[in-house]
């Protein structure tokens, strides 16, 4: 039976993305963890440092588009088949509050996957405590590639 959204990963794929994950030195500058990653979903997190703000005091947008591009993607892998490998295309992202908060979080979620080009839905919110704003929107369109990397 085929994997539905949000069903758990074969350990061997769990292992594959967070090694995948780590060695992505972006998300380790920023300070970014892969929180969740479920077949067709991916969650990051991105706590709040004042290196990663704007002139405002708000998250940058450089590193909200990071997390929710990089969500997106790993989201993207769950779906693919072993010794592949993803990389991103195309992302457009609306930011629609600003981004202040404790941290963000940013779930990638899987609209289509395809043999070669998979399209995914975008979403970042900002965190403090219980509360979540919703602080941006976006969809991508990653390419699988052969080969695990």
């Amino acid at each position: 039976m085929k994997p539905q959204t949000g069903d758990p990963v074969a350990p061997q794929i769990e292992a594959d993305l967070k090694a995948s994950f780590a060695r992505q030195g972006l998300m380790r500058h920023l300070g970014a963890e892969l929180i969740e990653a479920r077949y067709g979903l991916a969650r990051i997190s991105l706590p709040f440092r004042p290196e990663l703000t704007q002139q405002h005091g708000y998250f940058h947008a450089g590193g909200t588009s990071a997390v929710a591009d990089s969500a997106g993607g790993y989201a993207a892998f769950t779906t693919f088949p072993e010794n592949s490998s993803v990389l991103t295309v195309e992302f457009k992202i609306n930011l629609i509050n600003p981004a202040q908060g404790e941290r963000l979080e940013a779930l990638g979620r899987v609209v289509k996957a395809g043999r070669t080009l998979t399209i995914c839905q975008l979403e970042v919110h900002a965190c403090s405590g219980e509360r979540r704003e919703l602080i941006a929107l976006g969809q991508q369109t990653l390419i699988r590639i052969e080969g695990g990397v």
